[in-house]
């Protein structure tokens, strides 16, 4: 379950940084890291070691989480400045 919440947060700050559908893979895959990582950080039967990689891909996910809903409102603000340029 840790390696999974892992993987999820690390693609989700790659997909932050990837163009046009990135910004929207990165906001669920964020939620999906964090989600899993909360799970795995749960288990108080795993080693102390996983318990730190489910806190970990928490920590990475909530960043790919944030820098896709970052570039969401980028995106918004650019489409407002259109739109009020045209008028």
């Amino acid at each position: 379950m840790q390696r999974l919440a892992l993987g999820l947060a690390i693609g989700a700050v790659i997909a932050a940084l990837a163009p046009t559908p990135g910004l929207f893979v990165a906001l669920g895959l964020g939620l999906a890291a964090i989600g899993t990582g909360c799970v795995g950080y749960r288990q108080r039967s795993a080693p102390g070691g996983a318990r730190l990689l489910a806190a970990g891909a928490i920590t990475v996910g909530a960043i790919g989480l944030l820098l896709g809903l970052v570039r969401v409102v980028l995106v918004l603000a650019a489409i407002a400045h259109v739109d009020r340029m045209i008028g």
